[in-house]
């Protein structure tokens, strides 16, 4: 039996339900959010279009979050804020199924009408989420619980993206895919529709925010210059620019250029969430373990490169093991990222600060995408440097190898500048990469060889890292 998070039952079963939660909305995300640019592509988007669809819905989005943050202090209660998105975002999926039924003239852009709604309902509950369960969840268990739930996420994305992916390439065979579609999306709101059903059987504890000092707007950004968290803030929205210049334009480059079928789609993709699911535990231990900084290191230095990789070849099973390589690295830094402002924000001032955090990484996501579809229509599949020819089988090549560039840039200004939150074991980036997952005896014999005599440092407490 595993070993409980928390000594009280009320909070431990609620830890339960979050669980539960978590995999229906990754039934919902993997069934559903996973196939989105396929479907505008089904509805004859173009290339602008598609990065719009992944660029406008998150920005526009994520200013509920701040009204979510200021309404729940207001109130002071945030379950119902959590149950109104989460319904709401269910709800969403109806419309844009009859789309190709009642709107096939305009069903592109009243698709991303809908988006941006459906992202405005899930970012409406994400503050006052991430405020409610910093306080379920014990601060020195974090790491595991949320390597642990998310693992269980990845599964069942991992499970609706198969079952997506086989029911609309039936479908397509079939020359009807938009049965597909609407198949998928149906079930994609029925989980979404569960999760609800297991948020309301959580607990909420006395909500911090309610009797904290009001934030002063005036100066507000002044003080942050000193707290680890504006700068990691700043860092992760730059680095959500430089990914969302490729990240929409994968899907776009797999089913338009290299013309996979929605099954070899489906395929890369799953890889992806499964090494996710594989690695999340390890990444978990080492959070708890060794802090956050040094993942976020290691996997954005790893995650700078991949863009780049995909210009190498366009096997199959080459992109398959991009995809892996890619999971592995993101489950790392989604999950670091995550716990590094949990550590960082005092309970109190968590949901707001989780909402301008994502308010500014949304920025970054919208300009980065609507940069790469600037790009993807600037550059031709030939090009000439300096008297020298290039041609290629796609112009997106121009558009990763680009990303890959300001990933690299944003690693190498930012990374050095973080600290880590709180006090934690030191270990070498280089002892990192011999503690992978599935340790063979010889790996573990090797990190312990190479772990003796190292010195422990003499203080690893940190300074002036708390937000205000």
């Amino acid at each position: 039996m595993a070993q409980p998070y928390s000594k009280d039952p009320d909070v431990e079963r609620s830890l339960q339900h979050s669980v539960r939660d978590g995999a229906f909305y990754s039934l919902m995300s993997g069934g559903g959010e996973t196939y989105l640019s396929a479907y505008a592509l089904f509805l004859k988007a173009t290339t602008t279009q598609i990065a719009l669809l992944a660029a406008l819905p998150p920005l526009l989005g994520s200013f509920a979050q701040l009204f979510s943050a200021w309404f729940g202090k207001r109130i002071g209660r945030r379950k119902g804020i959590i149950m109104a998105g989460v319904i709401l975002q269910a709800l969403m999926w109806w419309p844009m199924i009859w789309l190709p039924y009642f709107f096939p003239a305009h069903a592109v852009p009243i698709l991303l009408g809908c988006v941006i709604l459906f992202y405005a309902a899930g970012h409406l509950s994400n503050p006052v989420w991430n405020s409610l369960m910093g306080d379920l969840v014990p601060a020195g268990k974090r790491g595991r619980y949320f390597a642990s739930r998310t693992a269980t996420m990845n599964l069942a994305s991992f499970i609706a993206l198969i079952t997506g992916g086989a029911i609309l390439n039936h479908f397509q065979a079939a020359d009807d895919t938009r049965i597909g579609f609407a198949i998928v999306f149906s079930l994609a709101a029925s989980a979404r529709l569960m999760s609800a059903y297991h948020i309301s059987h959580m607990i909420e504890p006395p909500n911090p925010a309610s009797s904290a000092n009001p934030i002063s707007y005036k100066g507000f950004f002044q003080r942050l210059k000193q707290s680890s968290f504006v700068r990691f803030s700043v860092f992760f929205s730059l680095m959500n620019f430089a990914v969302c210049i490729s990240a929409p334009f994968f899907a776009v480059f797999m089913l338009r250029d290299l013309q996979f079928s929605y099954l070899e789609f489906t395929g890369a993709s799953a890889a992806s969430v499964l090494m996710q699911f594989v690695a999340l535990r390890f990444w978990g231990r080492i959070s708890d373990t060794f802090g956050n900084r040094l993942i976020l290191t290691v996997t954005g230095c790893t995650i700078s490169i991949i863009p780049a990789l995909w210009v190498i070849s366009t096997h199959y099973w080459y992109i398959v093991a991009i995809h892996m390589l890619s999971g592995l690295t993101w489950a790392g830094f989604s999950l670091s990222a995550s716990n590094f402002v949990y550590d960082a924000v005092a309970p109190g001032r968590r949901a707001m600060y989780v909402a301008i955090n994502s308010v500014l990484s949304n920025t970054g996501v919208f300009f980065g995408a609507l940069l790469g579809g600037l790009l993807g229509l600037y550059f031709s599949k030939q090009a000439t440097f300096f008297g020298h020819t290039i041609t290629w089988s796609s112009n997106l090549y121009w558009v990763f190898l680009i990303s890959a560039a300001a990933r690299i840039i944003m690693v190498a200004i930012f990374i050095p500048h973080l600290r880590e939150v709180r006090e934690v074991q030191p270990l070498p980036s280089r002892n990192l990469i011999l503690r992978a997952p599935q340790l063979s005896t010889f790996t573990d014999l090797l990190y312990s060889l190479f772990s003796l005599g190292q010195r422990k440092p003499p203080d690893t407490k940190k300074q002036g890292l708390k937000a205000p």
